[in-house]
C-alpha cells in the first residue's frame, strides 16, 4: 500500500504532462462517424472493462462459490499461469510493438529515436531497475517480519505498480481516440485482458492473506485505473494529439517500460514460485497442466491482438 499515492500523483501527472505538450506534427486520426457514436463506443468500452477487471480480480476470493480456485486446489495453478501468459503476451505482442511503432514514427522530429534500438532499451531498463528496486526493497524490510509475508507484499504493489502503467496509457488512447473503428475491436480485447490481469494480481493479493481493507483498496485501484483513464482521455479528446512529437515519445517510453516490468512480473513474481512450488514439482500432471494453461494464455491474447 505504500506505493498508491505516488501512483496517483504520477498518473495525474502524467495526464498533464502529455496535455501539455500535444503539439501536432502529423495529420491527426481518420474520424469515422460522428462524435455520439464514437462517445457510445467508449462509454461501452469503459463499463465492459470495469466489469472485467472487477470480476478477475475478485474471483480469487470466491472460494466458496468457486473452489477450483482456492490456494489448495489444482485450478488455482491453472488460472495464475494462464493470467501469466496473458501477461506474457501483453508485454511481448502488444506493448512492445505499440512502443516500437511510437518511437519510430516518421512523425517523430528527433531521427535519434529512429537510429538506436530504444524500445527494447527501456524494456531492458524497466526490467533491471523492477529487480534492482524489489531486491533492495525487500533487504529494507523490518527484520522481525516474517520473509514470505513481506515478499508477497512487495511482489503485489510491484505487480500493482507494473500493471497500472501500462493501464494509463491503454485507458488514455481509447479515450482520446476520434473513431469507433479504433475502439470496436478493443473492446473484446481489452476486457479479456483485464479480467485475467485482474485474475493474476487477485491470486497473488489471495496468497499473501493480507487486511480486508487493503485488499479492496488494491482491487478498487486496479478496477478503476484503466476506465479512469477512459474518462480522461475522452475529457482532453479535443486537445490530445497522439501523433504529436512529445505524446509519440511518453507513450512509446512508457509502453516499453510497462512491457519491461510485466515480462518480469509474470516470469518471476506469477510464474517462477508456483513452478517451482514442491507441489508442482511432486505432481507431473499438475506440472503438465500449468505449462498447457500458460501457453494457452498467450496464445489467447496473441491472438486477439491480431484484431487490437
Amino acid at each position: 500500500m505504500e506505493f498508491q499515492k505516488p501512483i496517483v500523483i504520477a498518473f495525474l501527472l502524467l495526464t498533464q504532462v502529455i496535455r501539455v505538450f500535444a503539439d501536432c506534427s502529423c495529420e491527426d486520426e481518420e474520424i469515422h462517424g460522428n462524435k455520439s457514436e464514437t462517445l457510445k463506443y467508449k462509454l461501452i468500452a469503459l463499463a465492459s472493462i470495469l466489469i472485467a477487471g472487477g470480476i478477475g480480480v475478485s474471483l480469487p476470493f470466491a472460494g466458496k462459490i468457486l473452489p477450483a480456485l482456492r490456494q489448495e486446489k489444482d485450478g488455482f495453478f491453472f488460472v495464475k499461469s494462464f493470467a501469466a501468459g496473458v501477461m506474457l503476451a501483453t508485454g511481448f505482442i502488444h506493448i512492445l510493438p505499440d512502443a516500437f511503432e511510437s518511437l519510430t514514427s516518421p512523425c517523430l522530429k528527433e531521427q535519434v529515436w529512429g537510429d538506436f534500438p530504444f524500445t527494447g532499451f527501456v524494456a531492458m531498463v524497466a526490467t533491471i531497475v523492477t529487480l534492482m528496486f524489489e531486491s533492495w526493497s525487500a533487504a529494507c524490510q523490518p527484520k522481525n517480519q516474517t520473509e514470505d509475508k513481506h515478499i508477497y507484499h512487495l511482489s503485489i504493489d510491484v505487480l500493482e505498480l507494473g500493471i497500472v502503467a501500462h493501464s494509463i496509457i491503454i485507458g488514455l488512447s481509447l479515450g482520446a481516440s476520434k473513431s469507433p473503428e479504433t475502439i470496436k475491436p478493443l473492446i473484446v480485447a481489452l476486457s479479456f485482458h483485464q479480467f485475467f490481469e485482474g485474475l493474476g494480481l487477485g491470486g497473488c493479493i489471495f496468497q499473501a492473506k493480507i487486511k480486508s481493507l487493503a485488499i479492496i483498496s488494491m482491487g478498487a485501484f486496479f478496477t478503476l485505473t484503466t476506465p479512469g483513464g477512459i474518462v480522461i482521455g475522452i475529457l482532453m479528446s479535443n486537445s490530445y494529439k497522439e501523433n504529436s512529437t512529445n505524446s509519440l515519445i511518453v507513450e512509446g517510453v512508457l509502453n516499453a517500460a510497462s512491457a519491461g516490468m510485466l515480462i518480469y512480473m509474470a516470469l518471476v513474481n506469477l510464474i517462477s514460485p508456483d513452478f517451482n512450488n514442491p507441489r508442482m514439482q511432486n505432481k507431473k500432471m499438475l506440472l503438465l497442466g500449468s505449462n498447457v494453461f500458460l501457453l494457452l494464455g498467450a496464445g489467447l491474447m496473441s491472438l486477439l491482438a491480431k484484431w487490437a
